[in-house]
């Protein structure tokens, strides 16, 4: 069950509020950090690695999935499908680079995690604590752009497929998709999430399978010819890696399964073999059909159009899953990072703490004393994220692209090696465990890979805005 309640951050901040206005985080810029330290004490072992995978599995497979084809199909099948395997590889090692960070972080805080309490170190927090002040600003407003454009993305694509199904108008389906989903995480809470999202990735999976024999029996793989265009591999890499990327969960997987690095590293390598193979053969697929059909290369128009009983709404069905396991995932990272957030300024307020005695003495304020960070931190996320969705038109494509091509790039890509190059300057001489932090020459080769994704995108941008 997961279980991530950040009451041990309270309780941390609250012995040193009387001390500082400012954040512990640049005070320990330089701080050593030793993996080979003993794991964090847990009364009892958190989570499951079969709940681990099923979220990364669940975040990957989303709405990304089903715009790959259409970028991917200019390239060709070899190009897109070497694309795709490099792509992966680059982005394993970009996550298990930062949750070796989060679990050093954690491990320097020398915290004992209690059996219902369990600390979640943002993103923005390990940026800061390892690059300083400038560090913690851009991953901050990297990490909140990219949010509000994946839930964006998954609301907007959710109304278009409800649309398909229910007739009902895209902008209010995806309202009441997205709202369906808040409610079950606020309300149900983290056990109840984690039990849906098991079952939903496990139909989503079981239906993609199911969609993909059904082609391959039907001549799904016809129309591979040829070696494909490598100069148009380019323009898939956004959606390539917006279809992979699962790291914002990093800092969820580690508090998840109680800061044990070997069964996190061993969740993050199974969870994400599953959806690299499963976009390889989406894409084998897709790309046979619309070479059969016209170069008509949107997958899901492809699927609905062949005449296989039930693949109709098996497509649907699919879709539909697919986008509602990757909000799940975005909207329990996202929803933790601002409690996070608010947690640090009320603790650190003098004027929360004194008026938080009196709550104690009503129901009704002692109940929203505990719930109020909870409900802020929904209604900061979801409001403006509906708002957009459903009054931006093709906000799907758009937010797909600014997410992939330079979100995610940027503070999945380039920040992880430089966090890992600052917090473990000069450590590890003697460890004897083994950590891709440590590699230099591999921090370099990923960072370097990282950039030029990002100009290379910023130069196709800039070509179609001068042409």
């Amino acid at each position: 069950m997961i279980t991530y309640y950040a009451c041990a951050y309270r309780n941390l901040q609250r012995k040193k509020a009387s001390h500082s206005w400012k954040l512990t985080a640049t005070k320990t810029k330089k701080c050593l950090v030793k993996l080979r330290e003993e794991p964090i004490k847990v009364s009892k072992k958190k989570g499951t690695i079969a709940g681990a995978v099923a979220l990364i599995i669940g975040t990957s497979i989303g709405s990304g999935i089903l715009a790959l084809p259409k970028k991917t199909s200019p390239a060709g099948l070899l190009p897109s499908s070497i694309s795709i395997t490099v792509c992966w590889a680059f982005l394993l090692i970009e996550a298990l680079l930062l949750v070796e960070i989060n679990v050093g972080l954690l491990r320097k805080k020398n915290k004992r995690v209690e059996e219902s309490e369990l600390e979640v170190i943002s993103i923005r927090t390990m940026a800061q604590e390892t690059l300083g002040e400038w560090g913690g600003t851009l991953a901050t407003v990297t990490y909140v752009f990219l949010g509000y454009t994946s839930i964006i993305a998954y609301s907007a694509k959710s109304g278009e497929i409800l649309y398909h199904l229910i007739n009902l108008p895209g902008s209010i389906s995806g309202f009441f998709f997205t709202s369906l989903f808040t409610i079950l995480i606020s309300v149900g809470g983290t056990r109840a999430t984690d039990q849906v999202n098991q079952w939903l990735t496990a139909s989503m999976i079981g239906l993609l399978l199911a969609i993909e024999v059904l082609a391959v029996v039907f001549e799904g793989w016809s129309g591979l010819e040829g070696s494909g265009d490598w100069g148009k591999v380019p323009a898939s890499i956004p959606v390539i890696i917006f279809s992979l990327v699962y790291h914002d969960l990093a800092p969820v997987l580690c508090a998840y399964l109680g800061g044990d690095l070997r069964r996190i590293r061993t969740s993050v390598v199974l969870g994400s073999v599953v959806p690299l193979l499963a976009l390889l053969v989406w894409d084998a697929i897709a790309l046979g059909l619309s070479a059969s059909a016209d170069q008509l290369t949107d997958p899901v128009e492809l699927l609905m159009r062949v005449r296989w009983n039930g693949v109709s709404f098996m497509v649907e069905a699919f879709s539909l899953l697919a986008v509602g396991t990757s909000l799940i995932g975005t909207l329990l990272s996202f929803l933790q990072f601002f409690k996070e957030q608010l947690n640090n300024l009320s603790w650190n307020s003098p004027t929360t703490q004194i008026l938080q005695k009196p709550n104690e003495l009503f129901g009704i304020k002692k109940w929203w004393g505990r719930n109020k960070t909870g409900f802020t931190a929904t209604a900061m996320v979801v409001a403006p994220s509906l708002f957009v969705s459903t009054t931006v038109p093709d906000a799907f494509s758009t937010a797909t692209d600014i997410a992939g091509g330079y979100c995610m790039t940027m503070l999945y890509g380039v920040l992880p090696p430089a966090m890992a190059w600052a917090m473990f300057k000069g450590q590890y001489k003697d460890t004897d465990e083994k950590a891709i932090s440590t590699a230099r020459p591999a921090l370099l080769v990923v960072g370097l890979f990282a950039c030029a994704i990002v100009m290379e995108q910023i130069l196709q941008d800039l070509s179609i805005l001068l042409p």
